[in-house]
This record gives C-alpha cells, structure tokens and sequence, in this order.
C-alpha cells in the first residue's frame, strides 16, 4: 500500500482550544468525518461544524467523574488496527470500528497543577489515563495514524493540511509520533518526580524545547540546549547565541543573584574577573572594569538593574560579547546596539533549578544546588582580633564570589570590590600567590583587604603568603587537622579570621 495516506476520520479531545477553530474549519472542509469528547464537542459544536461524540460511537457515556471516555474498543480499534492486515480489517468490519486517521489530544495540566501548590488529590485528579493512552497508540501505529499530540504541534498540523489538502506521507507521520513519545516521556517524568524526585536517588529527566546551536564547545563539535531559553530571557540584539555564551551567562546570572545592592559582574570562562557594588551602576561598571580591564575584553557583563545611557556609553568602549540586565532604557539599548554582534538580553525571572546535573562516564550526577549563602550569623571568628564592620561586609562579598568560582579559588576583595582572584588552580597556594600577582599587576593596594578561599587551607603557607600582601581578614570553611596552626599564625600577626563551617567546591 502507498504510504501517502488521506486523513478521512479524526478523533479531537483537548484541553487547550486556542489555534483549534482554523484546524476544526480545515478539516469540516475537506470532508473529515469527526469524533470528539465533552467540551471539546461543543466547542467545534459552537463552530457550526457537524461532529460525532464519542459516546455514539462507544455506546457508553463518561463515567466516573470524566475518568472514563475514550478507553473502549472502538475507539482503539479505530486507532491500532492495520490497515494493511487483512484479519485486522475483517474485524474492524465485524465490529463496525471505524478507521481513526487523526488523533488530536493533548493531556492533562499536570505540571501547571503541582505548581500552583494545589492538594495532592487535585493533583492526582490531573494524571491523564485516556489522552497518555491515546497518544501512545496513534504514535505506536503512525505507519497508518497522524497522531498531534499537544498544542505546540497545531501549527505543523495545520501547515501539512492546507498544504498537502489532508494527505500525509509516511515522513510527515513518523515526525508526529516522535513528537509524541517526547510529550508522554516528558510527563511520565514529571509524575515520577512529583511522587519520587524530590528525594535521591529518583532521576528523572526529559525537556521538550530545544536550541540547536552553531556548534558545540569547539567548531568540530555539535551542540543543542535543551530546555526553554526563552523563559528566562528575551534576546533584544546580536547574533545567535554559543555554547560557550549558554555556559557564561548560567554562570553570570548564578552569581549576580547572591546581590541585592547595584552590582555589576563581568565574567570570562565562567569565572568573575570584575566585580563591584556601588551606589550608582556606572560606578559598579567602572569599578569592576578595574579589576582586570585586559580580561574583559570580549566578556560577560551581567547587572541586577536598569541600564541606564551613562552606563552603557561606559560598557560601549570596550568589546563585550553578551550583556544581561532586568531592563535597558532606550538610549541605553541605542548606544549599545551599535556592535552589531553583541548579544543584549534581558533576564525576564530568575529560574535557578533546586538541582544540578552533569553527564559523565556512563551515566549522570545530580546534585543538590549549592543554594548556601553566608550571612553575618554564619560567621564564627576564631581568632583574638575579631573583623570589623567593613571587614565582615568584604568578607562576605568575597565569599559571594569564591563561592562561583572555580576550585582550587582564593577571592581578594576591598571595599566592595575585587581585587583580584586565582581560580582552577590545583593548589591553594598556586590559587594564591595568582590573585596577589594579578591584583598587583593592575596596582591595587592590598593593605586592608580581605581574602575567601572555598576550602579550608591545609597548612599555614597560605596565611602567612596573604599576610606579606597586606591581608588583614580571612574567611574560610576551617576543618582542616591543622587549623589551629593557621590561627596561631593569624595571632601572632593581628590577622583576623572567620570559620562558615560550609565548603563551596566547583569543579
């Protein structure tokens, strides 16, 4: 048999009814005899367009409170027969089961359910039996059956109709049913979580939305993003963005939500290399720039407010790939729009997932999110000297950074400032003695600044390095068995220390 098929009959049961008029209209005009269930049959009803209810066919109303419709014979018979199996077809007539080209359903809000705090009897009450049933089988059977298995698939519905007149070919079918199978993956998922997931070890996993990307990493690689970027963020100007530009602004937006005062980070390979918190944004900006002003070429630059034209004529003077705020006054987006490939993005919300994952070996990590940020209350001074005030609020800040920066990390900071910072090195004192240099390199004074490391510091050596720089406090988890060597250090030379009893590793 050819495997260009003629819609004929169409099954239609759905929840969401935006986009389904024009489609109904279609199909009522190239003569599909439809079936339909509950609202959806007076919906297409109210069109003025002839429909058959399910119940004519079945011969048994909805019962159970709605829970039972379409799980009948007739109608899956209709759906799973093969039309090219000769004892298949026999039955079908024998029956008087109709042949079911089209299967539009979409499922219950599940997802929308749990997350609007509902009772867990709402919730359950939200588990689609019928339309998971229904998706399964026309997917199973697409050799014969176009299965439209959610809203977002009415616009290719729609499309193959006016185009092909309600024939479909067997690549047209095969694209559903994937379609399918990604939608029942993706909520079976979501009820495994919701009864499971929030506990280890439950994993489960499936996104819908995708991005492909130019490449991945390196060019030589392929690259997509899966998830929905758009949730998160509406891009204003620029090219499309990288992998590279998905791994910097997840960095950037992770750190910038530690602040609550006008700060501006600017970042490169997903570490900070600028940082500052000032009255005025511009400030912030120039402050930051400060910190490393050859590394910001071509960086990150993330603030949590408005941007305003001063600000933005200061970001303007060097090169920067990706720029992200909450909002960007119109001068602002005009002087900044004038590097034709700058990607400009507003953060629409804030969406930190409470889990992180990684693929390696032959499975996945999942962790916790590191969602600990130090306060005051946390800090736990073990040293004779304690910090002052404008010591606790640096230490804090430092630790805010050291805390996204990857490990070995040692943070210096002044004022609400970094200094500088030496990341990714494999050992604390390499991690060290790289700020010290960096931040000496662009002639900061290190004489009363602070320092954060996101470990504890095995030896000594460290402290004693710190302290020849002019470091005056220090903040770290503490834990080491040699502790009370650095505290006697710390002293022995009026250097103030505070213990968080909390490790920030990234690795």
């Amino acid at each position: 048999m050819s495997a260009t098929k003629k819609i004929k009959t169409a099954l239609i049961s759905v929840f969401y009814k935006d986009g389904l008029d024009e489609i109904v209209k279609t199909l009522d005009k190239q003569g599909v005899k439809i079936y339909s269930t509950g609202g959806t049959q007076s919906f297409i009803e109210h069109l003025g367009i002839k429909v058959n209810s399910v119940e004519s066919l079945t011969g048994y109303p909805s019962i159970l409170g709605g829970r039972v419709k379409t799980l009948h014979p007739k109608v899956f018979g209709g759906i799973l027969a093969k039309r090219d199996d000769a004892e298949h077809q026999s039955q079908m007539k024998e029956f008087e089961i109709p042949d079911l080209d089209l299967v539009i359903v979409d499922l219950y809000p599940f997802e929308e359910t749990v997350a609007s705090g509902a009772d867990h009897a709402s919730i359950i009450e939200k588990i689609d039996i019928g339309g998971i049933s229904l998706i399964r089988a026309a997917a199973k059977n697409y050799k014969d059956v176009v299965i439209v298995p959610s809203v977002n698939q009415y616009p290719k519905l729609l499309e193959l109709l006016k185009e092909k007149k309600g024939e479909t070919s067997l690549d047209d079918r095969k694209y559903f049913a994937a379609s399918a199978f990604a939608v029942s993956s993706g909520y079976d998922s979501a009820i495994y979580n919701y009864f499971g997931g929030k506990d280890f070890p439950a994993y489960r996993e499936s996104v819908d939305e995708s991005m492909p990307l130019r490449y991945g990493e390196n060019p030589h690689q392929k690259g997509v993003f899966y998830g929905d970027f758009s949730e998160m963020f509406e891009q204003l100007h620029g090219k499309e963005i990288s992998y590279n530009n998905l791994l910097d602004i997840d960095a950037a937006v992770s750190l910038i939500a530690e602040f609550e005062n006008t700060t501006v980070a600017i970042l490169k390979h997903n570490n900070a290399c600028g940082l500052a918190s000032r009255e005025s944004l511009t400030q912030a900006w120039l402050d930051a720039l400060a910190g490393d002003p050859v590394s910001a070429f071509g960086g990150i630059v993330v603030t949590n407010k408005n941007v305003d034209a001063d600000a933005a004529l200061e970001m303007d003077k060097i090169f920067l790939e990706v720029v992200i705020a909450p909002s960007y006054d119109a001068a602002a987006l005009d002087i900044l729009k004038q590097k034709k490939n700058r990607i400009i993005l507003i953060q629409k919300k804030e969406f930190l997932p409470p889990k992180n994952s990684r693929t390696l070996l032959n499975g996945v990590l999942v962790q916790e999110r590191d969602a600990k940020t130090e306060t005051p209350g946390d800090l736990k001074t073990v040293t004779n000297v304690a910090p002052n005030q404008q010591e606790v609020d640096d230490l804090l800040f430092a630790n805010k950074i050291v805390k996204h920066s990857k490990s070995n990390a040692i943070v210096l900071a002044k004022n609400g400032q970094l200094l500088a910072s030496g990341v990714g090195q494999t050992s604390r004192v390499d991690a060290l003695k790289h700020a010290i240099n960096k931040a000496q390199s662009f002639k900061f004074d290190l004489n009363g600044a602070v320092m954060a490391s996101d470990a504890f510091f095995p030896f000594a050596d460290s402290i004693e390095i710190a302290h020849e720089a002019g470091i005056k406090s220090v903040i770290q988890p503490g834990g080491s068995i040699r502790d009370n060597e650095t505290i006697d250090f710390c002293n022995n030379n009026k250097v103030s220390m505070v213990f968080t009893g909390i490790r920030h590793f990234k690795h």
